[in-house]
């Protein structure tokens, strides 16, 4: 997973991608939780995404940006707007991190055929 480093690498170096971010900060247990079956994840869908690691604490203001008030969260972009997300506080589970990846790239397949 790619850590994001700053608001302008957002929007210059993945600006023409599917990005899947992942809002997430070192101190949030739920958040650790993802730890050990998100490369799994990473690696079932390099193909469809590039998975980006945003730093909650750094940044705030693209939280604000993307409505996350919770963590750990998902937001997807396709081009620079936002197809889907999966944002709330709770715990995330395996099968619903691929549930939602699996119906991103079924919307994002819907704005190509367009």
């Amino acid at each position: 997973m790619i850590e994001l480093k700053s608001e302008q690498q957002l929007n210059t170096d993945f600006a023409n991608d599917h990005v899947i971010l992942l809002f997430s900060a070192d101190w949030c247990p739920d958040c650790r939780y993802l730890e050990p079956f998100m490369p799994e994840l990473e690696e079932k869908y390099e193909k469809d995404f590039i998975f980006v690691y945003v730093n909650r604490d750094e940044f705030i203001d693209l939280c604000a940006t993307y409505n996350v008030f919770g963590i750990p969260s998902f937001v997807a972009l396709e081009d620079g707007k936002v197809v889907d997300d999966f944002v709330s506080k709770n715990r995330k589970t395996k099968e619903e991190v691929e549930e939602f990846l699996e119906g991103v790239k079924e919307k994002m397949k819907g704005t190509r055929a367009q």
